[in-house]
């Protein structure tokens, strides 16, 4: 592809963002995929950014508010972000206002993919551990999502 005009890019650019919020990496990994040069690309998202059209911080409050939902623990969502070139900084302040009991909703979580716990299964017990750690809690949201229940 030759080298396309700015306002093509610009285009672009924009209508990804209507789409949804965005990281400045994603945006320009997809911009990069549509083979746009970076070197013009930059540019773009610097103006993009200036004008409040294209923020990591603003991104970042829809991502974690999405999978707090989907039921995510802050570890995953932590990463997640990294994945997506949100600045550490950004992903602390936004976990931080999220507004999420963390224990509580891994033991709905548990719940929601278990059932109710059955006295003595502890490699049941140990499987719905995995799990959890999979989803992204922390051990000691782990511990008290499975503590509240009678395993034994």
């Amino acid at each position: 592809m030759g080298m396309a005009s700015d306002a093509e890019v610009r285009e672009t650019a924009i209508r990804l963002l209507a789409r949804r919020e965005h990281s400045r990496r994603e945006l320009a990994f997809k911009l990069d995929g549509r083979g746009f040069d970076r070197e013009q690309v930059d540019p773009i998202l610097d103006d993009l950014e200036s004008r409040g059209l294209l923020s990591d911080v603003r991104f970042a409050e829809f991502f974690v508010r999405s999978r707090v939902s989907n039921g995510c623990g802050p570890l995953r969502i932590r990463a997640e972000l990294r994945e997506r070139g949100v600045e550490d900084g950004v992903i602390a302040g936004q976990l931080a206002e999220v507004d999420a009991d963390w224990c509580e909703l891994a033991a709905q979580v548990r719940r929601k993919r278990f059932g109710e716990p059955i006295p003595g299964e502890f490699k049941q017990r140990a499987k719905q551990m995995r799990f959890l750690q999979y989803r992204g809690f922390e051990s000691e949201q782990i511990r008290a999502a499975v503590r509240g229940d009678e395993w034994d």
